[in-house]
């Protein structure tokens, strides 16, 4: 097979080329030269925001299969699309579960209603329009029959350039008392990268077409496994000090990006990102690793990085403050609502 990667040189498209290698596929890797591409690629360089930024791709080239991560002005998917469409095989376009309006309920679909007013043509927006309007400028070039979606949710795993799995890592490795936000068992929806991507190398080997949301089935993790797997890949020295939502909440505290990953159960915001249906995509093959791998591996790559993992410029820094954390201990400590690592919390479901 022969890829065409757009980007491939951080978060998601590095482990995707990895893969592609792994196979013995053809790659070629399309970037803005900022980052070294992996061993074994070809690179082409150019800027899709600039004027003839897309000139290397130019050309009579041809590709099986092309993939891309844009998340910005959906006008640059549909510049690349139109260039490359009777050049490649099949568009792979890594989108968002972002994309549906919101707020999607729990067991949500790939046919849930998707947001109104985005467009292939536009310019920079918001998150969930910049993606709805790459799908369609994907589907305007390639069509419904040579597209495959890819609705991904929370990503997480080496590499990560957000700051989420690496925030909680380094969080349990300075040890003591951690806030973790509860319930124990509240049921996580994730998908490990490297999952992420032997799914898209799949789906262009076997012809997929078509939205697929993808993450881990619900509950595939939770957020006492997350934490636990934490504190045992970091040396055991942190705390794990269980807190009721409605202390965290009362407290100011942002669910998802202070806490990453966690949000309140029995939420809009729990009910879209964590309680999606996913079965279409494990029915086209999607499998998804043990938390507990996909924690370790990503310490291992944090480690050989001393501990800071690169950040995107465009998105917000995550983590509590420590004051701010220590102030909200010692009063849950206080009023009896925290406790130790591995119980439950009085007035949460479990």
């Amino acid at each position: 097979m022969r890829l065409l990667m757009l980007g491939g040189t951080e978060f998601v498209g590095r482990p995707t080329v990895e893969a592609a290698l792994s196979r013995g596929w053809e790659v070629t890797v399309f970037h803005r030269g900022r980052h070294p591409a992996p061993d074994g690629v070809r690179s082409l360089h150019g800027d899709r925001t600039a004027p003839d930024g897309l000139a290397a791709l130019a050309g009579t080239e041809e590709w099986d299969v092309v993939i891309d991560t844009w998340s910005a002005a959906p006008s640059a998917v549909r510049d690349t699309a139109q260039l490359l469409r009777d050049r490649v095989g099949r568009y792979v376009y890594v989108s968002s579960r972002s994309v549906y309006e919101w707020a999607p309920p729990a067991g949500s679909t790939e046919d849930a209603p998707v947001v109104t007013g985005a467009s292939a043509d536009a310019g920079q927006t918001d998150y969930a329009q910049d993606k709805r309007g790459g799908e369609l400028a994907v589907l305007d070039a390639f069509g419904p029959d040579r597209s495959v979606l890819a609705r991904a949710g929370l990503i997480i795993g080496p590499y990560e350039n957000v700051g989420r799995l690496p925030w909680w890592l380094n969080r349990m490795a300075r040890g003591g008392p951690v806030l973790a936000p509860g319930p124990r068992e509240l049921p996580l929806q994730y998908v490990d990268v490297r999952d992420l991507a032997e799914w898209l190398l799949g789906a262009a080997e076997q012809g997929l077409s078509g939205p697929y949301n993808l993450t881990s089935a619900s509950g595939h993790a939770t957020m006492g496994t997350l934490l636990d797997a934490c504190v045992a890949v970091t040396g055991g020295t942190a705390e794990l000090r269980w807190t009721a939502p409605e202390v965290i909440l009362k407290a100011g505290i942002e669910p998802w990006t202070e806490l990453p990953v966690w949000v309140p159960p029995g939420t809009d915001l729990h009910d879209a990102l964590h309680l999606g249906d996913v079965s279409r995509a494990m029915a086209a093959g999607l499998r998804c690793r043990p938390v507990e791998e996909t924690v370790a591996d990503t310490w291992e790559w944090l480690k050989g990085l001393d501990g800071t993992a690169p950040q995107r410029p465009d998105r917000p820094a995550k983590g509590v403050d420590p004051e701010v954390e220590a102030r909200v201990l010692a009063s849950a400590k206080g009023e009896g609502e925290a406790g130790g690592g591995g119980g439950g919390v009085p007035g949460t479901t479990p």
